[in-house]
């Protein structure tokens, strides 16, 4: 029997120690050794106990969000980090596959083209043949119908790539007004346009900055004004075309500067975050969010997205954070305050710092509530949860302007880097979040978002969180207040009704007064006596009294 017991113990060590199989080889050996009908109850209740167990832990491990890290680096395998806006992959590698293709559709361009240039000389050639035969007086019925049937093929061949084939038979419209500029000299709207405070400023760091480099400095200052005209006469480019110029600005530049400073990369970065800061703040109005892209309606179909998951819990997504910790609770108000103010920033380099700052502050709430250093894998939902709480405006816009005109070395290396990439494979699992994702029943999810249900009812009082509970300290603070409303709509009736008993005591009392006043009257009635008779009224011998004395005056 000691040994069994001995056994027994050794079993539940092992359960302990999440070695299942073994465990359960020693509990079966047990009941097969020993059928008592103790022991075949200890032994029924270990095997429940694991089955329960086993079902907790696959419950949990598929709610919890996880990410593996070689998911966010680049599906070429260059080791960058790769972004959902490029299709998992890097700068480096997106602009080379953009490039291959950019190359192919120019040759299916050119083929094209070539195509129907040889069809309308084809037409003309035989229109101006037909022409020779035919009598004079059918010439230009002849030629005009020969010349529409061609205009009708040609303009069916260019309805299919209308504006590629316009860069070929078309004057650009990119080299027009870069020519009537030059004849004429009139300035870019970029310079004319009145400039902004900001603006102001940061061209004027800019013009200090780049004194300290002397003699490049001043090359740096006029290729950039020159690339800012240019880019002024670009309004009507596409976002990846915008975004293609401002990236090749970029290369060549740092390319030169490697040049002048012979590969000192320390000091190229720190004139291109300039260059950058200095560029992008000029350019910002014409490149966020331009009218060629579909950002807007990204926007507004997050932030629908985000507004309809209102009721997502921190239970829902594991997220490793007790809000009820003074300094976890800040620190997530800090974190919501960063990624909202990272819209107001211009330069793609501030807006990612405040993506930095932001991801920080999610680490430090992860740490003080577990004690530990917080993991990656806490982090994600962490991020998810940061989001839904503060649904940052222009989301999508932001995200494409760093990813469009963001210096690519930072997006592809460090922290801003990384910190960048969980917040594109944040927004890309709101967009996807589904009832498995939470946890839920499909039946459950689809209530959730119509409206119909919430996972805390305000109709229950059970539902409402108690104090010690790991919640939102705002929903505390809200269930605070509603007690002391009642309380006080308690209090105030009672107030009411005291002066309304008030009031009429008041009125009994004054009746009762009037009452007692009346019975004494009654009982003692007023009687008005004469008036009464001045002193010497009734003496006769009034004529014969000496005057009244008066004052007399000496002199002396």
């Amino acid at each position: 029997m000691a040994m069994l017991t001995t056994l027994v113990c050794f079993a539940r060590v092992v359960c302990l120690c999440r070695a299942h199989y073994v465990t359960r080889l020693l509990l079966s050996w047990c009941m097969n050794c020993r059928p008592d009908v103790q022991i075949q109850i200890t032994m029924t209740n270990m095997f429940l106990y694991l089955d329960k167990r086993d079902t907790m832990s696959q419950r949990s491990e598929r709610r919890g969000i996880h990410v593996d890290q070689s998911e966010l680096l680049c599906k070429k395998g260059c080791g960058y980090y790769g972004n959902a806006a490029w299709q998992g992959l890097c700068s480096k590698c997106w602009r080379e596959e953009y490039q291959r293709a950019r190359q192919r559709q120019i040759q299916e361009d050119w083929a094209l083209a070539e195509k129907l240039q040889r069809e309308e000389e084809a037409a003309y050639v035989s229109s101006h043949s037909s022409s020779q035969t035919q009598p004079p007086q059918s010439h230009s019925q002849q030629s005009l119908a020969t010349f529409s049937k061609f205009e009708e093929k040609k303009t069916n061949e260019k309805t299919r790539k209308v504006t590629t084939v316009k860069k070929f038979f078309s004057p650009s419209s990119r080299t027009a007004p870069k020519k009537e500029s030059h004849e004429g000299k009139a300035p870019s709207p970029s310079i004319t346009r009145q400039s902004s405070i900001e603006t102001d400023r940061v061209s004027r760091d800019f013009v200090e900055f780049l004194k300290t480099l002397q003699k490049p400095g001043r090359e740096v200052h006029k290729q950039s004004r020159g690339f800012i005209e240019s880019m002024g006469n670009k309004k009507d480019l596409s976002a990846e075309e915008l975004s293609e110029c401002v990236q090749d600005f970029y290369q060549g530049m740092s390319d030169r500067l490697l040049n002048h400073f012979k590969g000192s990369s320390e000091k190229v970065d720190r004139v291109m975050d300039q260059v950058e800061k200095y560029i992008m703040t000029r350019l910002y109005k014409s490149v966020f969010c331009p009218e060629t892209s579909d950002d807007e309606k990204k926007d507004l179909a997050t932030q629908r997205r985000i507004r309809a998951l209102h009721w997502v819990t921190i239970q829902m997504l594991c997220v490793p954070v007790d809000e009820e910790i003074p300094e976890v609770s800040d620190s997530v108000v800090k974190a919501i305050t960063d990624i909202i103010e990272m819209d107001s920033k211009r330069v793609p380099r501030d807006k990612l710092a405040c993506i930095t700052s932001c991801s920080k502050h999610i680490f430090n709430t992860i740490r003080v509530t577990k004690n530990e250093p917080a993991s990656a894998d806490d982090f994600l939902p962490t991020l998810i949860y940061i989001v839904l709480k503060a649904n940052p405006p222009r989301l999508q816009s932001n995200i494409q302007y760093i990813t469009r005109f963001c210096n690519p070395s930072r997006l592809m290396t460090g922290e801003d880097g990384y910190y960048f990439t969980n917040l594109c494979c944040a927004v890309a699992f709101i967009e996807k979040l589904d009832a498995q994702s939470l946890n839920l029943s499909p039946e459950e999810f689809e209530r959730y978002m119509s409206g119909q249900a919430s996972p805390r009812r305000q109709d229950d009082p059970a539902a409402w969180p108690q104090s010690g509970s790991r919640v939102n300290p705002a929903l505390s603070q809200i269930h605070h207040n509603l007690k002391l409303l009642s309380n006080l709509e308690k209090r105030q009736q009672q107030v009411t009704e005291g002066a309304q008993n008030l009031q009429t005591e008041l009125a009994e009392w004054q009746d009762s007064v009037a009452r007692e006043v009346q019975e004494i009257l009654e009982r003692y009635p007023l009687e008005i006596k004469p008036r009464a008779s001045a002193i010497d009224a009734e003496n006769v011998e009034n004529d014969r009294l000496p005057p009244p004395l008066q004052p007399q005056v000496f002199a002396g």
